[in-house]
């Protein structure tokens, strides 16, 4: 039986990884959008809706450069079936955490061991008349840390909706809808997966070239505050369960921003407020926790895209490319 797991809280779910984006285009406009394609195949991956005809053969590939020797490299590839009037795509998403110190209960070092996630899944999308697409994804997932291991099935359902004239899309998404096969402990109760309710619109000005995108994510619920008690507790914050509202409403929003000063120029700029309120230590500078930003070239034959996300004092680095595999425009 599968189930949706859509009352988890946060922390709760395994297989986290997914939520982790997978292109720098993605990753720039604060981690979470399904309303933006750029012509860029790797946004197909969070939202098969996006996956377009115009994406035939086409093949985006990322590298993110993580902090602590962390490692995650993806692709995505899209292909047009004309007689089935029907996009298909593939997509891989593989993180590496480097090689890590394995102890006995004692904190011993009895050996090292390379702890991997990684996520293979196919995607389709279909076109309903001229301004609407649906599409689905089913991915198997794959987690390995020493000698637990587990694995499972999930799947995505998306809806676009997109106007050029007007500049506008809208789109829902819900993700991960599925089951582990196995537990890490190899007995036990089955866990949740991290289910995913999400809203999503983007604009771009007629007369200017600014495209601004609102996505809303985890709508299944309303508290999604992960509150470690002890770790608050830890650092002075006795405060941090007592939260408002509109910050509870706040926490679901990821807002993005895209300039475009030249049609072959790209800059983009993300706030996730949830992120920043789980990385947010207390009494410390948090400067830019939540904030991403990228730019891209975007060439006849290919795009090159850098995102950057920030993490306290830390900083990663994402590079994607994206081309067509028979040397056609994209």
């Amino acid at each position: 039986m599968i189930s949706a797991g859509a009352q988890t809280l946060g922390g709760n779910a395994v297989f986290g990884f997914l939520k982790q984006a997978n292109t720098a285009q993605l990753t720039a406009l604060g981690g979470i959008n399904i309303t933006t394609s750029g012509k860029d195949v790797g946004m197909s991956f969070h939202n098969p809706a996006l996956l377009r005809k115009e994406m035939n053969r086409q093949v985006n590939t990322s590298f993110n450069a993580f902090i602590a020797g962390i490692s995650n490299y993806s692709i995505s590839a899209g292909y047009h079936l004309t007689e089935a009037k029907t996009n298909i795509g593939f997509g891989i998403n593989y993180l590496n955490y480097g090689s890590i110190d394995q102890t006995d209960a004692s904190g011993n070092i009895i050996g090292r061991f390379n702890p991997r996630d990684y996520v293979i899944q196919v995607m389709a999308s279909r076109s309903h008349k001229e301004k609407w697409w649906y599409g689905t994804t089913i991915k198997f997932i794959h987690s390995g840390y020493g000698l637990f291991r587990s694995s499972g099935l999930a799947m995505d359902i998306g809806l676009n909706y997109h106007d050029p004239e007007k500049g506008l899309q809208a789109g829902i998404a819900v993700k991960n809808i599925g089951t582990q096969f196995n537990t890490y402990a190899g007995s036990g109760s089955k866990e949740e997966l991290p289910f995913d309710l999400q809203a999503g619109v983007t604009k771009k000005l007629q007369n200017a070239p600014v495209q601004f995108s609102l996505t809303l994510h985890e709508l299944h619920r309303f508290n999604n505050f992960y509150n470690d008690t002890l770790f608050r507790a830890g650092e002075g914050d006795d405060n941090f369960s007592k939260k408002n509202t509109l910050q509870k409403i706040f926490n679901h929003v990821v807002l993005g921003v895209q300039f475009f000063p030249d049609e072959k120029i790209e800059i983009s700029t993300g706030y996730h407020f949830q992120r920043r309120q789980e990385l947010n230590g207390f009494n410390i500078s948090n400067g830019l926790n939540g904030f991403s930003a990228g730019a891209g070239v975007i060439l006849p034959k290919l795009q090159i895209r850098y995102a950057t996300g920030f993490y306290q004092r830390q900083m990663f680095h994402q590079f994607s490319l994206n081309f067509n595999l028979k040397g056609e425009n994209l």
